[in-house]
């Protein structure tokens, strides 16, 4: 039996991590989804990308958990690599999953093209908060793209606006590249969020781990809602001794 942390990415909040949890625990496993400070809906958007990790510390302290397998999401692997770095005696393994691994002293946005640039700075001018909020269509073409109409509405409707300062922060990431903790990248094939090739996730972002295990999957960037069982199965693989 494994206990999993699951992080979420950007427009999320604990509430996407439902049907892989159930999952996961219907195998024996224990799993935690804790939402980052700032996101969700009805709550102060006004966070650094310090505070988005330290919410995700207290959790795992709160709880007491420990020997856990700690996942991130997309955004999420730039907040479990902070992580790792202030409670590495109570990680098992870090999972990346789609997900951004910086190097040391960028960004996120360090690592988007520059059409997705163009986009964030539109989006952002648009906002009165300094938030960002997803489009329908690029949710529905990049990021859900294996799932039917219905589904994309339903699982749009549980995102809300993403705080951006987390996104432009830059991040120190020398203590984290010195840790031994062991480390999975989880991969899904049909994921274009980031454009496939030079821009991608695999190998790219992956790469960057050293040494690591890689596991993969079809399916698009959210698969967490086209296919939950699935996913939980490669992330058991993913996460296993």
């Amino acid at each position: 039996m494994s206990t999993f942390v699951l992080v979420h990415g950007s427009w999320h909040d604990a509430s996407a991590w439902k049907l892989v949890i159930d999952q996961l625990e219907a195998k024996g496993h224990l799993a935690f989804a804790p939402t980052i400070a700032g996101h969700g809906k009805g709550v102060n958007k006004n966070v650094n990308h310090a505070r988005c990790t330290q919410s995700i510390v207290d959790y795992i302290l709160d709880k007491d958990l420990t020997d856990i397998v700690l996942l991130g999401h997309s955004f999420g692997g730039t907040i479990i690599a902070k992580v790792a770095e202030v409670i590495p005696d109570r990680i098992k393994r870090l999972i990346f999953f789609d997900a951004f691994v910086l190097n040391d002293g960028e960004s996120l946005r360090d690592n988007l093209p520059p059409h997705l640039h163009t986009l964030l700075d539109e989006l952002v001018r648009e906002s009165n908060d300094r938030t960002v909020m997803l489009p329908f269509e690029m949710w529905r073409e990049a990021f859900l793209n294996d799932a039917d109409l219905d589904l994309a509405r339903t699982s749009y409707a549980q995102l809300s606006p993403e705080p951006y300062q987390p996104w432009i922060d830059k991040l120190d990431l020398k203590r984290f590249y010195s840790l031994s903790i062991p480390k999975s990248y989880l991969y899904c094939t049909e994921d274009t969020v980031l454009p496939q090739g030079e821009w991608g996730w695999h190998p790219r972002m992956s790469s960057r781990l050293g040494q690591f295990r890689f596991v993969q999957m079809p399916g698009s960037h959210e698969v967490m809602f086209s296919n939950p069982v699935g996913l939980a199965e490669k992330i058991i693989v993913a996460g296993r001794d």
